[in-house]
């Protein structure tokens, strides 16, 4: 529908402003309620019992002994699910092969940690006592855990499909032709790890069953759509199970995928009693899923100018034992492997590969990320084997508005990024110099593209209900889940800068699969770009049906109506003269004016040629860069981050306080995911399940982080934003490197770069020029 009046760019009041929301007051008086926090009367405490092998066949399970410990309620093992299986088809059926992922495993297990039992029982300590007796019985078979040996025709198979999940090819250009016409052509092979989410808050949640027969879920998680998935493993109707989200300490990807919620939805129906489910620390380290490694392997070729003319890369990522959303991820690797930059022939190929380790999934950058760990690198080795500075190799290369992708697809939206780039040096100002002897100082720089948005080709919606109360007062209802960036907050500040209700008397009602309107996961930066566009089309819908009533009553001009401070005014009146909006919506009342109304949003959509390798991918990008200076003791290979900018266009900023969180966020997780962490996994046995032993950054170790804001209004958000979730996440890796390298000449291109990683690579050098 036509917008009547709407808010100008120039004009907006609420949309641009830092007010403080519900969130922020609740969090800080820790009145907020967390996953963990409920508790219900008579409640029961799940477990769940997980395999010890990380690849064997199950050839018995004797549960007697678990059932006889007192205070155990139930024992289920795979023969008690209904339907024991979930087909997890992340690409749409695109490209990739059915495999099926058990509920419980039932006659074989594919990775350490896989869940083969539940328990309830009426403490947490029977409970543990009882899954600790539960005896099951292995023959062990040969498993395999480096993707290389996966690859092999002699390797053991993780599943009889085969051990490549999806292979995706993007292809333009003449690859043959390009490189024939470099000057120069640079290889590099890059490494990335696997890493844990390590969100503050665990996998969590509670379960009932109501009154009328519904299983009810109250859990951490970023997607109620999972509502539909565990009625098909109870064999119930979808309408006979409600998922309800709590706010949440922290996702990051790792709660898109179904974590506590089958296994409290089965018990909770075998016991018809509420279950508590909390995973600990040891259980989430050992068992949730994790980050893909990546291995990429490049091969760029270059003019003299550093102009580049071909790019050929080739990815391979682990994705453990099981489907989960692998597909999707590697997509977005394989689409997002060559950049911010034109490259005019290009071939990008990635694999998901089965190996018996931890599975990995989602995680904040989803693909995209990792390979910005490449490219960058790359960047910085043709600017040094030319001898050309690496910002003019990045300036000279840069997407433009109107360039093609490597895709096919045209970038018809602002392309930021040397902007974003200028604005991080400028930030950092002059280089610092060394603290001592024997300790050097390099500055580094990272460019990078994310994008927001499921891809295309899966025809995106989502809903949002608003409704003006009688006082004048404002109701929204979103399926949206809140992981503590502030998403049910945007929602409502959208809907007070177009129907002038002020914030504080908004209410914001969001995930619950029955009583909220779908709005997909909070998941691929898109909750903004898709519930953010969703609750602007319901408030402007809603406005225009209050115009013509409001004009009645003011005897105004429906295009001169101003909607703020609770009230309808004429534009620049200077009497104050106006309807307050409980004055308004009690004339629609008489008038039979609805107001409350469903609003629908569509994303684009289109369709990708997997064997072309052309095709729509993701609707629009979020570009940045970041700079950073660092300091290396070259005697220890300690490596200090004196000054961190980070710069992002974000189309608009909805809430400038919430965006500069969300990169500094970001940032910071990106600075553990480059200098420390690492779920390091033998033969598919972690070395360590504690945080005692994974190395995330501490406060004291790092900057802090400037982070700069850029504008450019070309986004496709509502009121021209951009997503900024993932972002600033994809970035850090490749700008420490590329730090490490300024000050120390040598180069890491294997993460993390721990001190001993860093001085191997040292010793390398050294022997290479005696």
């Amino acid at each position: 529908m036509a917008e009547t009046g709407a808010p100008t760019r120039e004009a907006l009041r609420i949309v641009g402003h830092s007010p403080v929301h519900h969130d922020f007051e609740d969090k800080v008086e820790g009145s907020l309620l967390y996953a963990a926090d409920w508790q219900l009367p008579g409640m029961l405490h799940g477990k769940v019992v997980r395999a010890q092998v990380p690849c064997a066949r199950i050839t018995a399970i004797d549960a007697s002994a678990a059932r006889a410990v007192p205070g155990v309620v139930a024992v289920l093992v795979a023969a008690d699910v209904p339907w024991n299986q979930v087909v997890e088809r992340a690409s749409g059926g695109l490209a990739e092969l059915a495999v099926a992922m058990p509920v419980l495993a039932a006659d074989r297990v594919r990775y350490l940690g896989e869940p083969v039992a539940l328990v309830a029982a009426v403490s947490a300590q029977a409970a543990e006592e009882a899954a600790e007796l539960l005896q099951v019985d292995y023959e062990d078979v040969p498993g395999v855990f480096d993707t290389e040996r996966a690859l092999e025709p002699d390797a053991p198979l993780v599943h009889h499909e085969g051990n490549v999940l999806v292979t995706w090819t993007i292809a333009r250009g003449d690859l043959d032709a390009g490189f024939a016409a470099a000057d120069l052509v640079v290889e590099g092979e890059y490494r990335t790890q696997r890493v844990e989410h390590a969100y503050l808050e665990p996998e969590a949640g509670v379960g009932w069953m109501d009154t009328s027969g519904v299983v009810t879920l109250r859990v951490a998680t970023q997607v109620i759509e999972h509502a539909a998935t565990i009625a098909a493993i109870l064999g119930l109707p979808t309408s006979r199970v409600r998922v309800i989200s709590t706010y949440m300490g922290g996702g990051f990807g790792g709660k898109e995928d179904m974590t506590v919620e089958p296994y409290l939805a089965l018990l909770v129906w075998r016991t018809r009693r509420p279950v508590r489910m909390v995973w600990d620390r040891q259980d989430s380290i050992m068992a949730s899923t994790k980050r893909h490694p990546f291995t990429m392997r490049y091969r760029t070729g270059v003019r003299r100018d550093g102009g580049i003319v071909a790019q050929d890369v080739e990815i391979i990522g682990d994705a453990g034992a099981y489907p989960y959303l692998s597909a999707r991820v590697l997509f977005a690797g394989c689409a997002l492997a060559s950049g911010p930059y034109r490259v005019p022939n290009v071939r990008h190929r990635a694999s998901a590969v089965f190996t018996n380790n931890v599975p990995t999934s989602a995680f904040r950058g989803f693909g995209a990320m990792q390979v910005t760990f490449g490219y960058e690198q790359q960047m910085d080795r043709i600017a040094a084997e030319l001898g050309l500075d690496p910002l003019v190799v990045r300036e000279r290369n840069f997407l433009a508005k109107g360039d093609t992708l490597p895709t096919g697809e045209r970038q018809d939206t602002a392309v930021a990024v040397g902007e974003c780039l200028r604005r991080a040096l400028e930030a950092l100002g002059p280089p610092t110099p060394a603290s001592g002897p024997g300790r050097r100082v390099g500055r580094g720089v990272a460019a990078n593209m994310q994008p927001y948005g499921r891809t295309i080709w899966f025809h995106d919606q989502a809903s949002c209900w608003i409704s003006l109360e009688p006082d004048g007062s404002l109701l929204l209802r979103s399926g949206i889940t809140d992981l503590g960036g502030g998403q049910a907050a945007s929602l409502a500040q959208i809907a007070s800068e177009v129907l002038g209700v002020p914030l504080r008397e908004i209410g914001v009602h969001i995930g619950d699969s029955q009583l909220t309107p779908p709005a997909g996961g909070t998941f691929a930066t898109r909750q903004l770009y898709m519930s953010g566009n969703a609750a602007l089309a319901a408030a402007r819908e809603l406005r225009a049906r209050l115009v013509p009533v409001a004009a009645e009553l003011l005897g105004a001009d429906p295009h001169e109506l101003v909607f703020e401070d609770g009230m309808v005014r004429e534009r620049d009146a200077g009497d104050g003269r106006g309807v307050r909006l409980a004055e308004l919506a009690a004339a629609c009342r008489r008038g039979g004016v609805d107001c409350s109304l469903l609003a629908t949003w569509h994303a684009e959509s289109g369709t990708f040629d997997p064997v072309a390798g052309q095709g729509a991918s993701f609707p629009d990008y979020t570009f940045g860069a970041h700079a950073a200076d660092v300091e290396v003791d070259t005697e220890t290979g300690q490596v200090r981050v004196l000054r961190y900018a980070a710069a992002h266009d974000v189309g608009r900023a909805i809430n400038p306080l919430r965006v500069e969180g969300q990169i500094q966020g970001g940032a910071y997780q990106g600075l553990g995911y480059a200098l420390g962490e690492e779920v390091v996994t033998r033969d598919g046995q972690p070395s360590s399940t504690l945080l005692a032993d994974y190395l995330l950054p501490y406060s004291a170790d790092l900057p802090d982080v400037q982070a700069i804001v850029v504008e450019s209004g070309e986004g496709k958000g509502p009121f021209g934003a951009r997503g900024i979730g993932e972002p600033p996440i994809g970035n850090p890796a490749a700008t420490i490197a590329n730090a490490v390298a300024a000050a120390t000449g040598v180069r890491v291109t294997r993460l993390p770069i721990t001190p001993q990683r860093l001085l191997g690579a040292i010793d390398l050098a050294r022997e290479e020029t005696r």
